[in-house]
């Protein structure tokens, strides 16, 4: 089944610091799923590693967050969190 759409709960959007990664809850085809961004990822996407912004760089590039995160879950749905990293950008 193809995924086509990740509907990002904005309220559930985390920073984790420690673990390097920010958290996030999505729908994808009226199920939810727990989602982690790593650090790579956004500093792929905006050319720095994020120091205590990485919130807004997730706002800033939730369209091709929402595509790798897509791309991850397609790739494993039965993870808890589906980890996205730079590997997941197309």
């Amino acid at each position: 089944m193809a995924v086509h759409r990740l509907e990002i709960d904005d309220t559930s959007v985390l920073d984790n610091i420690d673990a390097g990664q920010v958290e996030f809850s999505g729908i994808v085809d009226d199920d939810e799923y727990d989602f982690a961004v790593q650090y790579d990822l956004l500093e792929a996407l905006s050319g720095d590693r994020p120091d205590g912004d990485a919130e807004e760089t997730f706002r800033r590039f939730s369209d091709e967050i929402s595509d790798a995160a897509l791309a991850a879950l397609a790739r494993n749905r039965d993870a808890n969190p589906v980890i996205v990293s730079e590997n997941d950008l197309e």
